[in-house]
C-alpha cells in the first residue's frame, strides 16, 4: 500500500494533501483501544519475522511513507515506540518529501536511526543517473546507507537484469545493504524470476485475501521461500476498481466485529497467517488507523479455518469487483494500446481508498497514449481473457469520466 504505480508520483504541491487521507490502510478502531490493551507500548513489543536470506528482522507491521512525513512527526515518533520499524518511503513520494521528513526525524531523534529497517525506492527511468539517484535520497533521509533499496513498481523481471553489478556496487560502497524491487503488474512472474537471481534480496509485492486463494500465487511465493527471496507485502486489503457492500462482505463484516476487530484487521490477519510474509506495508497517515493496526499486529488471536473459508467466499463471490494485477493479460488481448491494469489501479485509489486526488494525480502520470486512447479501443477480447471477469470496457468509460 505504500506504492502509486509506475511512473505515478505526487507532486510535492499535491503530496501535502495526503496527510488527512483515510482509507488507505487497515483499521478503524479507535486511538483507545490500543490504550486499553498496553497504556505504555515499548520497542520490541511489535511481533518480528526474518526477511528471507538477509538474516534481518523486521516488524510485521511496517509504515508506508505516501503521506506528510516531515508534518507528521509525532506519528513517525509514536510508530516507532509502538515497535513498527520497517519504514517504507521513496523518491516519488512527494517528490522526495516523504525521504524529508523521515529525515528529518533521523536528525531530531539521532539515536532512531539503528532501530529503523529503512527501504527506499527508485521508478526506472532510462539513461537515468541511479547512484546519483540514491546519493540524492540518501541526503534528503539524512542517513549514509539505506537498508533496503527498490526498483519501483516493475512489471515484467527482464527490467531487473540490468542492475545486478550496480546494485553489487553500491553494498560494496556501503549505501545500501539489501536490493530488490516493488511490483503489483505481474506479480507472480515477478516473483518467479526472482527466485532464480540469487542477488535479489527481498520485494514488495501486492499480496492479500484474494490473491492468496490462487495457486500461481502460492507456487510464486513457495519458489521465494525457497530461494530464501524476503516477501514484503502491500494492498493487503484488496480493494478493487469497483467498490461495493455486497452481501458476503457484510457478512465478513459482522463475523469479525463479533470476534472484537474490524474486518479490517481481519483481512491484515490473514496475510500474517503466511509465515512467508514478512511485513505489511501498510499506509497509515493518521494514529487512528496506526493504533488499529498496531493492535492487530499484536493481537495473537489465530484465525479459524471457517474465518479464511469465509474470505474465500468473499474473494469469490466478489472477484468481478478486482483487478488481480495480471496486465500482460489484458495488455496483451488489446495490443499494448492501452495498459488496462493501471487504469484499474487509478479506480481503486478513487473509490476503494476513497482519495479522489491521489487518483487523478497517478492517472494524469499515466502514459498520454494510454489516456488518450482508452474510448477508442475495443475491449472485448481483454474482457474475455480476463480471469477476474472484469467488465472493462465499462470501467474504462468510468475511468475517463472520473479521472480525467
Amino acid at each position: 500500500m505504500s506504492d502509486t504505480g509506475k511512473k505515478a508520483g505526487f507532486s510535492r504541491r499535491d503530496f501535502l494533501k495526503a496527510a488527512g487521507a483515510t482509507g488507505l490502510a487497515a483499521g478503524v478502531t479507535p486511538a483507545a483501544a490500543l490504550a486499553a490493551q498496553d497504556a505504555a507500548p515499548q520497542p520490541g513489543t511489535m511481533p518480528k519475522r526474518k526477511l528471507g536470506k538477509t538474516g534481518v528482522e523486521v516488524s510485521v507491521l511496517g509504515l508506508g511513507g505516501m503521506f506528510d512525513t516531515i508534518n507528521n512527526q509525532l506519528l513517525l515518533k509514536q510508530a516507532h515506540a509502538w515497535g513498527v520499524t520497517y519504514w517504507d518511503t521513496a523518491e516519488a513520494y512527494g517528490n522526495g518529501l516523504s525521504e524529508e521528513g523521515f529525515g528529518r526525524y533521523f536528525s531530531r531523534n539521532p539515536n532512531a536511526r539503528k532501530d529503523i529497517f529503512l527501504v527506499t525506492k527508485v521508478v526506472a527511468k532510462q539513461g537515468s543517473d541511479y547512484t546519483a539517484r540514491l546519493d540524492a535520497a540518501l541526503k534528503r533521509l539524512q542517513t549514509d546507507h539505506v537498508d533496503l533499496f527498490f526498483i519501483h513498481a516493475i512489471s515484467g523481471i527482464d527490467e531487473m537484469t540490468q542492475y545486478k553489478q550496480w546494485a553489487a556496487d553500491m553494498k560494496k560502497a556501503g549505501k545500501m545493504k539489501h536490493f530488490g524491487f516493488s511490483t503489483h503488474t505481474n506479480m507472480e512472474d515477478c516473483m518467479l524470476g526472482a527466485a532464480k537471481m540469487d542477488w535479489i534480496d527481498a520485494i514488495m509485492v501486492t499480496y492479500n485475501y484474494r490473491l492468496m486463494q490462487t495457486p500461481k500465487m502460492r507456487e510464486a511465493l513457495d519458489a521465494c521461500v525457497k530461494a530464501g527471496v524476503g516477501v514484503v507485502a502491500m494492498k493487503t486489503q484488496g480493494g478493487g476498481p469497483v467498490k461495493t457492500d455486497s452481501e458476503a462482505e457484510l457478512k465478513m463484516a459482522g463475523r469479525f466485529m463479533e470476534k472484537g476487530f474490524t474486518d479490517k484487521q481481519a483481512k491484515l490477519k490473514a496475510v500474517w497467517e503466511e509465515p512467508a510474509i514478512a511485513s505489511i506495508c501498510s499506509q497509515m497517515p493518521n494514529l487512528t488507523i496506526l493504533s488499529a493496526n498496531v493492535a492487530s499486529a499484536r493481537d495473537k488471536t489465530a484465525l479459524a479455518r471457517e474465518d479464511v473459508q469465509v474470505f474465500g467466499e468473499l474473494a469469490e463471490a466478489t472477484k468481478c469487483d478486482y483487478c488481480a494485477g495480471c496486465g500482460s493479460i489484458c495488455q496483451g488481448a488489446v495490443g499494448g494500446l492501452v495498459a488496462v491494469n493501471d487504469v484499474m489501479r487509478c479506480l481503486m485509489y478513487y473509490r476503494d481508498y476513497g482519495d479522489q486526488d491521489l487518483a487523478r494525480e497517478v492517472f494524469a502520470s499515466l502514459p498520454e497514449e494510454t489516456r488518450a486512447r482508452m474510448l477508442d479501443v475495443d475491449y472485448t477480447k481483454a474482457e474475455k481473457a480476463c480471469p477476474q471477469g472484469l467488465a472493462i470496457a465499462e470501467l474504462m468509460r468510468e475511468a475517463k469520466t472520473l479521472l480525467a
